[in-house]
């Protein structure tokens, strides 16, 4: 008879470590961005956002997500050969500060500016929630 409980005990905690193992993720949000840059504005901002989406994508892949809401939300600007990028920035004497207007859609909002090497830069940013 002990034998039998065990077997009944060890199928139980077989059957909890399953249900905790395939359980849905708690709900939660993450701040994602992408940045690409281009010889023209609308170039770095089409590659922008396309790297957000890349992100987005291999974000819901790597936790395993299902649906999820994807609003547009400002990201810092990641600069790829400077700290920091400021309205009214100077670099070597030039001009080198962020473009006005930002660009604001349903899914995504893109900052750009000028960059060191490229003359755009862009960073699209989102808020992914599930």
């Amino acid at each position: 008879m002990r034998v039998c409980w065990h077997g009944v005990a060890l199928a139980f905690v077989a059957a909890v470590f399953c249900l905790a193992v395939g359980a849905p993720a708690q709900a939660g949000c993450v701040l994602l961005s992408g940045t690409a840059d281009g010889f023209d504005k609308p170039t770095a901002v089409g590659r922008a956002q396309a790297a957000l989406a890349e992100e987005v994508r291999d974000y819901k892949a790597q936790k395993r997500l299902g649906t999820v809401s994807v609003t547009a939300m400002r990201a810092s600007p990641n600069p790829y050969w400077r700290t920091s990028v400021s309205n009214n920035m100077l670099c070597f004497n030039v001009w080198c500060g962020i473009y006005k207007p930002d660009i604001v859609k349903k899914s995504s909002y893109t900052t750009c500016w000028s960059g060191v090497v490229s003359p755009y830069v862009c960073t699209s940013g989102a808020k992914l929630c599930w």
